[in-house]
């Protein structure tokens, strides 16, 4: 569990990390330079998820290359399956990390939602339901693994 107190906003008491895939955490079905390591450090603190559709068809190799759990979900509505299993977790439990619009539900409903703009862009709705913007997933994760940057991002 990772415990931030963030002056006028809370104590976040996070245990879930729940990552969209392509255009997140990777491009093209693969994953992107240096997130494997960094998540593996994470694991230590957080229960991590990626969640997708598998429109590539490369989600047990992701898995394997990441070590962590995958989800796969179906094709249509996923925004609102991605929301389910952000629940399922217990959103008040959990950070989201996203950059499409069918990742807008369970950014704002997650305790941090963070929308990536990475070489894809982001949808608007994600950006506007995200809590933090950033433009590399390395800046993203790095927000969990040194959590005095979140909190200078989110204090108020």
């Amino acid at each position: 569990m990772l415990k931030i107190d963030i002056p006028g906003y809370g104590t976040l008491e996070l245990g879930h990390l729940l990552l969209d895939v392509n255009g997140t955490i990777a491009a093209g079905g693969e994953l992107l330079p240096g997130v494997a390591e960094t998540l593996a450090a994470l694991a230590d603190v957080l229960d991590i998820v990626a969640v997708t559709a598998d429109t590539h068809g490369t989600a047990a190799t992701l898995k394997a290359e990441a070590g962590i759990a995958v989800r796969i979900i179906e094709r249509g509505a996923e925004g609102e399956q991605k929301r389910d299993l952000l629940r399922e977790l217990g959103a008040e439990r959990t950070v989201a990390i996203g950059n499409g619009a069918n990742d807008a539900l369970m950014l704002g409903e997650a305790a941090v939602g963070i929308v990536v703009i990475g070489a894809e862009g982001a949808a608007a709705g994600a950006v506007r339901a995200a809590d933090v913007v950033v433009t590399d997933i390395g800046d993203a994760l790095a927000l969990l693994s040194e959590p005095r940057r979140l909190v200078a991002t989110l204090r108020s």
